[in-house]
């Protein structure tokens, strides 16, 4: 491929973000107990780095369960992460391919047993899988509906990787106390904080982040959840004759959500007159510059990379900072 033809590319996925759109890779981990075939499972296109066929792999002394061994690869020793195992799946042909991610300021590698495709979907076409037994056990966020090709529909579940990492390797930081985030900080009464994250675990990071900065909180699972939150809590306000502001003093938004992602619920935010003075602080694992980029052309007010305790309480101090001498 030219670089031209490769940029064209680049260009057009991250320009997804501008359309509720985004990309998938399918891939298979083998079969899971009285399954009748190898289901499909899916992570977003943009925390790939690459994949690669299994090298061979250097065993780590006290190495978590799940984790096969580490990896150099190009230089940068990674820890390859047995999925199939994690999931519950037997691999029919064996663990063939590495899945290399970089997402939540860490790089790791997901055995898989195959790649299927990648997949142009809509966050339309996404949807929660609340009621779903690896939802319970903090695996899935979500369930992409595809086009069999048939007239039907076939499912792919969608990991909530975050939470397998934490569960795999388990981050000595994951209970966020007082002194990891500074001083308290103080909202006019009644007013909260609206948060959007389809991830278990990074819901409860952020519910404890709030706890510790003493701020009341409204947490809600999805982009489309918290649009119709807030479309409450501004009918609410209206109602009472107050600013928005008074209700809703910043909202804090993960980018991957089922139904409406963070990239849209930003733009509708900023896009509505009634709304717009509300800051919006984007809190999630897919770094980079090319996503801080769209981030801020979406009309966020700041982008932090999960998770880092004292960073977001910077920025959640900053925009409320910001917010409040505009408006006095």
């Amino acid at each position: 491929m030219s670089s031209t033809a490769f940029q064209k590319e680049v260009d057009e996925r991250t320009n997804l973000t501008s359309s509720n759109k985004f990309e998938m890779l399918l891939f298979r981990l083998g079969r899971a107990p009285n399954a009748a075939q190898s289901e499909l499972f899916g992570i977003n296109v943009f925390k790939v780095r690459e994949i690669v066929a299994m090298p061979p792999l250097t065993a780590m002394a006290g190495a978590p369960q799940h984790v096969l061994g580490m990896v150099n690869l190009r230089g940068q020793v990674i820890p390859v992460i047995d999925l199939p195992a994690v999931i519950g799946c037997t691999p029919e042909t064996g663990l063939n391919l590495m899945l290399v991610t970089e997402f939540a300021r860490s790089t790791q590698a997901f055995a898989a047993e195959s790649v299927e495709d990648i997949v142009r979907l809509d966050w339309s076409q996404i949807l929660p899988a609340d009621h779903t037994a690896s939802v319970a056990r903090g695996l899935v966020t979500s369930i992409a509906r595809l086009d069999d090709g048939q007239g039907g529909v076939k499912l792919v579940q969608i990991l909530d990787v975050e939470s397998i990492l934490q569960r795999v390797m388990p981050s000595e930081a994951v209970e966020v106390k007082q002194e990891d985030v500074g001083h308290a900080v103080r909202l006019k009464p009644g007013a909260v904080v609206l948060a959007a994250d389809d991830s278990f675990v990074a819901r409860s990071m952020i519910e404890q982040e709030l706890k510790a900065l003493h701020l009341p909180f409204i947490m809600t699972k999805n982009g489309q959840e918290a649009w119709k939150t807030l479309q409450e809590l501004a009918a609410d306000a209206k109602a009472k004759g107050v600013p928005v502001t008074d209700r809703v003093a910043v909202v804090l938004s993960d980018l991957e959500m089922p139904e409406m992602d963070g990239f849209t619920l930003t733009r509708q935010i900023k896009g509505d007159p009634a709304l717009r003075a509300i800051p919006v602080v984007i809190h999630s694992s897919l770094t980079g510059d090319t996503n801080e980029r769209h981030v801020q052309r979406a009309g966020a007010d700041a982008y932090v990379a999960k998770f880092a305790a004292k960073e977001l309480a910077e920025a959640l101090r900053g925009v409320l900072a910001h917010a409040q001498a505009v408006a006095a």
